[in-house]
């Protein structure tokens, strides 16, 4: 702990509460206040790359559902499917979250954001092949308290927060959150009465109950409703392809603030709830504890994207009357989880010691439609047109191009020990664990084309699928003190994501389990009376049975067309992954504190030939290069904070700047380019750019004789109005287009604490 910040850090990465720096493992760790400094309204906040080696991305320009990645390890391709699994396991206070749309709602009291980076098959089970974000909400304190918080910026924003903790009664303790937030759109659409680019609302609330009769037992109830409506990125056309462009068409080479074409924009509708049990007993203080989570969480999703028009607004003949373009993508989910685990713990002086069970199961059902809205009417396509008609007066009577439902089921065992031998004054520490697993998905491709599927032999029905895999995920791993302020440690861990299916695919056919096992060795140190605190990981591993995906053509009999279908394949041959992590925190002097962080991130895939045969019957056996999405070599992130107390008042300041070198946002496209099944899109890389976030508020100040304190802040975010296209997408037809960072955005804020 830097004697300059008052703030104390537990992580539970051993699901039990221990020492930031006593933790033989990568983790970073954002405290409620780092999270207030940043003005982090959800997760899709932290993809300025706060946090080095995590990264958050809208996926395919929808804020409605996210792409998660640590280490370069999470999902290739598409993230939105129910048959498919990331590889990132997002936690909220011990529950497990299995799909990216539910994760673009607004944070309640986060007391905690924990990054786990590397494998946690052992303790956290499957999905955590890449690492695991646990994030931790602050509990009833029976005590009488009450936060109100207010604010306003630019774009239209308002945020509001309310905390209210009531006074224990009959050992009783309640705790009622409520949050709202609201964004204009950050890109106008010239079409009136529809929706912006980039927009948001998003409110819920959460109420816990805490009942702790005796001193050894815990039960504690919560329930949570949250409503998210955003809509998605308006993607720019940067360089024009090898199509002719029509006359209203625009190039935009810097972030436009309003878009050229108006289009139908329909905001995404996200709606998530669940319940929550937790009972904590002590059966023998110290020796032996159990606790108990039971979960069941629900959401549905609407996906609306017509943010793409610039890349349908050509064709080769440049003739354009009566052209069609516009393309919007609707795309409905609907799942729910129940989820059971139960652990058992403690400790002797010498030996730490935990297991486990779990059981979880997931229902899943998506569908797709796709449309344009937009055409032109005269031969330049210099003007346009809004399709009517009954199907565009209410899109759900368009067709469904696609739809399928799974259901998921995965029990897990586990146990993990901690022993000291002793020896070496106690100070070297031996850790073990060994998880299995066993994942079973049973589901149904419904749809094709709106009508029933037809698979590759020509025959006409639901497609099912069924498989199930079974799973061994080992730990090890040693650690030493070497003093009491430095920690030397070195681990060994395996995790994994299971197959699927892909609900592209027009067999629905099964793909295996992927695999990451990985080498970590690492310090952590404070020195000079713990005003510098410096931890370093560095970290290497194999990446294996990589799910990818494919395009061919769809095929009636022996007929193949030139519609595409999507495929995944488990890639044949070994990826490796190896990298380096560093965070550096510094008290030069009284009230000031300086941190860096920095992390390199190397991720290789082999390059894969595409197994399925293209519209001419060939199959080709050219090599074609793998990009990881969302994965920059190089970033870094550094922050600034001042904290000085003053007669009356606190003043707090604070600076970050997050930088990173660009990444892919797209894996392979063996689409557009050459000839037949050789053809491969050299995807570009996404430019790097430095996001500056700032704030700076007066806290503690003392209204009146009530008791009542006030804090009151300026904030920014992108404060220096950077602008990079971070996401670019090349079409050899379509040209390239990209999506830009947003732009800058600032406000002020009251809060009240009573």
């Amino acid at each position: 702990m830097l004697k300059s910040d008052p703030e104390s850090i537990d992580v539970t990465a051993q699901k039990h509460a221990r020492n930031f720096q006593k933790d033989p493992s990568s983790v970073t760790v954002f405290s409620a206040k780092q999270l207030a400094n940043r003005h982090v309204v959800s997760l899709t906040d932290l993809g300025d790359g706060s946090i080095p080696s995590l990264r958050i991305a809208q996926f395919s320009g929808r804020n409605s559902a996210l792409v998660v990645n640590i280490r370069g390890v999470g999902v290739l391709g598409d993230s939105n499917q129910p048959a498919r699994d990331q590889g990132v396991g997002v936690y909220i206070d011990g529950v497990y979250v299995a799909r990216p749309q539910a994760l673009g709602t607004a944070l309640f009291d986060v007391e905690s954001m924990e990054v786990l980076k590397g494998p946690q098959g052992t303790l956290f089970g499957r999905n955590t092949e890449a690492g695991a974000l646990n994030i931790i909400t602050r509990r009833p304190t029976g005590k009488f308290g009450m936060r109100l918080l207010g604010g306003f910026g630019n774009y239209n924003s308002n945020k509001g927060e309310l905390h209210l903790d009531l006074p224990a009664f009959h050992d009783l303790a309640i705790k009622i959150d409520a949050v709202t937030a609201h964004r204009a759109p950050l890109v106008t659409n010239p079409l009136p009465d529809t929706g912006g680019f980039n927009q948001y609302d998003k409110h819920g609330f959460h109420v816990e109950a805490m009942y702790h009769p005796v001193d050894n037992f815990t039960a504690d109830y919560a329930y949570d409703n949250s409503y998210d409506s955003t809509t998605t990125l308006w993607m720019q056309l940067l360089k024009p392809g090898t199509n002719k462009l029509a006359q209203i068409a625009q190039l935009q080479t810097t972030r436009a603030k309003r878009a050229f074409v108006g289009v139908p924009e329909e905001p995404s509708i996200g709606k998530t709830n669940g319940h929550r049990m937790t009972l904590d007993y002590k059966a023998i203080p110290q020796y032996l504890s159990f606790r108990s989570i039971t979960a069941y969480r629900e959401l549905s999703q609407s996906q609306f994207d017509n943010g793409m028009a610039a890349g349908s607004m050509s064709n080769t003949s440049g003739k354009f009357t009566g052209v069609s373009f516009a393309r919007n993508s609707l795309a409905g989910f609907w799942q729910n989880q129940i989820s059971q685990e139960i652990q058992a713990f403690g400790h002797t002086k010498r030996l730490k010691y935990q297991g486990g069970l779990i059981y979880f199961r997931e229902h899943a059902a998506d569908n797709a439609q796709a449309f344009y809205t937009n055409q032109f009417t005269n031969a330049s396509g210099s003007e346009y047109k809004l399709l009517t008609g009954p199907a565009y007066d209410d899109w759900g009577l368009q067709p469904i191009d696609r739809a399928s439902h799974v259901t998921s089921k995965s029990w897990g065992v586990y146990g993990n020990a901690v022993y000291t031998p002793p020896i070496l004054y106690d100070k070297l520490h031996l850790t073990a664990g060994l998880r299995w697993s066993h994942d079973g998905k049973h589901g149904t491709l419904t749809t094709v084309n709106n009508s029933a599927p037809i698979n590759t032999a020509g025959v006409s029905g639901p497609i099912d699928f069924d498989a199930a895999w079974s799973r061994v995920d080992p730990l090890l791993e040693v650690s030493g003190d070497l003093t009491k302020r430095v920690l030397l440690y070195g681990k060994w861990s395996t995790g994994y994501k299971p197959g699927g299916a892909n609900s592209r695919a027009q067999d629905y056919e099964a793909f295996g389990p992927e695999s990451v096992s990985m080498f970590e060795f690492g310090s952590k140190t404070e020195f000079l009376d713990q005003r510098v605190r410096f931890n370093v990981a560095g970290y290497w591993g194999d990446y294996k049975d990589i799910q990818v995906d494919f395009s061919k053509p769809y095929q009636i009999g022996n007929q193949l067309t030139t519609r595409t279908t999507t495929s995944t394949i488990n890639a044949p041959g070994h990826g490796d992954l190896s990298g380096v992590e560093a965070e550096l925190n510094v008290s030069p002097m009284r009230y000031l504190t300086v941190g860096f962080s920095y992390a390199y991130n190397y991720v290789h895939i082999p390059p894969t030939a595409n197994p399925y045969q293209n519209s001419l019957g060939v199959i080709s056996t050219m090599l074609v290069p793998i990009y990881q999405n969302y994965t920059p070599a190089h970033s870094g992130s550094f922050q600034v904070d001042y904290t000085r107390p003053f007669h009356g008042f606190t003043l707090l300041a604070h600076l970050d700047g997050n930088i990173d070198s660009g990444y892919y946002a797209n894996t392979t496209d063996p689409v557009y380019l050459g000839v037949g099944n050789a053809r491969n899109v050299y995807q570009p890389k996404g430019d790097s750019g430095l996001i500056v976030n700032g704030r700076i508020a007066i806290s503690n100040v003392q209204l009146g004789n009530t008791g009542t304190k006030a804090t009151f802040s300026l904030w920014s975010r992108n404060l220096f109005a950077e602008q990079h296209a971070y996401f670019k997408s090349l079409g050899v037809t379509t040209g390239l287009q990209s999506y830009f960072n947003e732009p800058r955005q600032f406000g002020g804020q009251v809060e009240l604490a009573f």
